[in-house]
Parts: structure tokens; C-alpha cells; sequence
């Protein structure tokens, strides 16, 4: 038999390693076609990028605003919320890392 606290305490561990598996699901990556990119002049290869603003060696990795980890290939960035961007791509927003 089951008591209600048992039964709640199993109901948070349950909820808790749901939202975990969720949180750790891979979000999708930005496409150079979604409004937001195309307003941002986004480019998922740097050196390809035909955009006036890019200069050489800039790129996602080195930005002040990529929240991806050193050495991965792609991250966060607040300016894609939900999405993923390639750490070897460049926006007009790129802010030199200090």
C-alpha cells in the first residue's frame, strides 16, 4: 500500500528526472533562413560571411555573447533563445571577448 507521502515524494523524483531529460535534450540550431538570423546578417560559417561588418577571426567562439563551453562546436546565445548557434559562425551583433 501506498501513502500519500510516499506517493508525493515519488510524484517530485518522477517531475525532477523528467524536466532533467528535457533541460538535457539538444535544442535545435539556428538556421541562417529564420527571420531573427537574416536581420542579424547570422552566417553559420564566418569565412563565408559577405557581410561588410565581418572582420577576420571574429566568429561565435570568441564573442562576448556565445554561452557555449570552450572547444564545443556549438552553443547558446541570448539573441537565438531556444537555439543553438555553430561556434565557428559570426551576426552583426559579434562583441570581442574581453
Amino acid at each position: 500500500m501506498t501513502t500519500r507521502r510516499v506517493f508525493m515524494m515519488q510524484s517530485v523524483v518522477g517531475v525532477s528526472a523528467l524536466a532533467s531529460g528535457v533541460a538535457m535534450a539538444a535544442a535545435p540550431m539556428v538556421a541562417e533562413t529564420d527571420a531573427n538570423a537574416k536581420a542579424l546578417g547570422y552566417s553559420a560559417d564566418a569565412t563565408k560571411s559577405k557581410n561588410a561588418k565581418y572582420k577576420a577571426g571574429s566568429a561565435c567562439e570568441n564573442c562576448a555573447l556565445y554561452q557555449g563551453k570552450k572547444g564545443e562546436a556549438s552553443g547558446p546565445c541570448p539573441l537565438f533563445a531556444g537555439k543553438q548557434v555553430s561556434s565557428k559562425a559570426w551576426c552583426t551583433a559579434y562583441a570581442k571577448k574581453a
